[in-house]
């Protein structure tokens, strides 16, 4: 009798853990890594540049909203036979998660000395998250192109402001 509660004890959990998921394991692990991997290339030029939100913040940014998209995507599947009773928008996971984004990005956006300064790298936190939900959602065109066009723009360097020093006085 109790080898036998073991048994199914131990088949309810392993069924818990592989869960129903409807994406294949391999699918799941690639939009994940594939997000924290793509969001590392906007870190580590963060990074280099000796600015805040580096490589781990931007890979923990691109990480939750892939996971985001995948649990919404996970989600839909387990209720899709509520029909009408139960209607999901995934609009509205791009709304939290560019909310939730968009509060970070705020943090590090500082006035000092009647300056704006981390303007860029909330900008670039924001992008992480739309990286993320890409390759959540398996848009991967989308999330390789924006990795590649932020890292571009993330390297241009603005017309540095003058010096008081150097100012044309004549």
């Amino acid at each position: 009798m109790l080898p036998d509660l073991a048994a199914d004890l131990a088949a309810d959990l392993a069924r818990e853990v592989r869960g129903s998921a409807s994406l294949p394991l391999p699918i799941l692990v690639l939009r994940l890594l594939g997000a924290a991997l793509l969001c590392a290339v906007i870190g580590y030029e963060r990074e280099a540049s000796a600015r805040s939100a580096g490589l781990r913040t931007n890979m923990l940014v691109g990480l939750a909203a892939a996971s985001y998209a995948v649990i919404t995507y996970e989600m839909a599947g387990l209720y899709d036979d509520r029909g009408e009773a139960l209607r999901m928008d995934p609009l509205r996971l791009v709304e939290a998660t560019t909310a939730g984004v968009a509060f970070l990005a705020a943090g590090m956006i500082v006035l000092s000395r009647g300056r704006v300064k981390n303007l860029t790298t909330g900008a670039l936190l924001w992008l992480s998250a739309a990286i993320g939900l890409a390759a959540g959602n398996g848009l991967w065109a989308v999330a390789v192109l924006a990795t590649f066009l932020g890292l571009a723009i993330g390297l241009l360097r603005g017309a540095q402001p003058q010096k008081p020093d150097d100012e044309d006085r004549g």
